[in-house]
């Protein structure tokens, strides 16, 4: 009886130490998994194939090279979807560590965040209907209704255009749907996701004289420490080919 009972002790003793272990996050797993810091991507996520939803999950060229650039800096990413127009006060906030959405650099933004190195170039295009189209060039969007994603560059540009009228919309879908529906002349947009609208949707077109030429960066806080540590990865990830790898997929040449 005796053997029985010390048995029993020794038992629950075991049980009690593998409960605590258990409920304190005592395993060397856990631990070593808990040390790992997210660092959270501001990002719009309609805006293929930038960064766009493949079911469930976020993926797309900023998606990836976020990815790269987390993994060499011992960082875990964590990406939230919000409006474009949301991402830099999301940013300043510290709500998010960076914003990430194919964002160019201008000099009203750099009053607000601080910028790493370009990591791809872009070119604004005008998108048309196939047919009876009131905009066949540039010069044409002057008196003409516009389309435009509240916050980017495209909107930013044509607000210069002081006879037009701009509709401004929190998704460039949005945008494109309208132009659809007749309901704006044009939509002005980044190339790459033009080129996805356009294959998404019947009876437009991109006009073939480019808009604008700009510059892609990744946006952080004032004085962030991330800024050099991400510049150098870019620098990195430049010179090793990943974010060439990672552009190809996606877009090709």
């Amino acid at each position: 009886m005796k053997k029985i009972i010390s048995l029993v002790l020794v038992a629950v003793f075991v049980c009690s130490c593998a409960f605590c272990l258990t409920a304190c996050g005592g395993s060397a797993d856990n631990n070593s998994s808990a040390e790992v810091k997210e660092l959270h991507m501001a990002t719009n996520a309609f805006f293929e194939p930038y960064e766009y939803y493949k079911g469930k999950k976020i993926v797309g060229i900023d998606a990836e090279i976020a990815e790269a650039i987390c993994d060499k800096l011992g960082y875990k990413l964590v990406i939230d979807d919000m409006d474009f127009d949301s991402i830099i006060t999301a940013v300043t906030s510290g709500k998010a560590d960076f914003g990430m959405a194919g964002m160019t650099v201008t000099d009203e933004r750099k009053e607000s965040v601080d910028f790493t190195n370009s990591y791809a170039t872009a070119t604004q295009v005008i998108i048309v209907p196939e047919k009876d189209s009131k905009v066949n060039n540039s010069k044409d969007l002057e008196k003409a209704s516009i389309g435009v994603q509240l916050g980017t560059t495209g909107d930013i540009y044509v607000s210069d255009l002081k006879d037009a009228k701009i509709e401004r919309f929190n998704k460039g879908a949005d945008a494109v749907l309208a132009l659809t529906q007749k309901k704006v002349d044009a939509v002005v947009i980044d190339r790459e996701p033009a080129k996805a609208f356009v294959k998404q949707n019947e009876g437009i077109k991109i006009l073939d004289e480019p808009f604008a030429d700009e510059d892609y960066a990744i946006c952080l806080a004032k004085g962030s420490e991330l800024t050099e540590k991400f510049n150098d990865a870019l620098k990195e990830l430049k010179a090793d080919g990943t974010i060439d790898k990672i552009v190809d997929k996606y877009i090709g040449e």
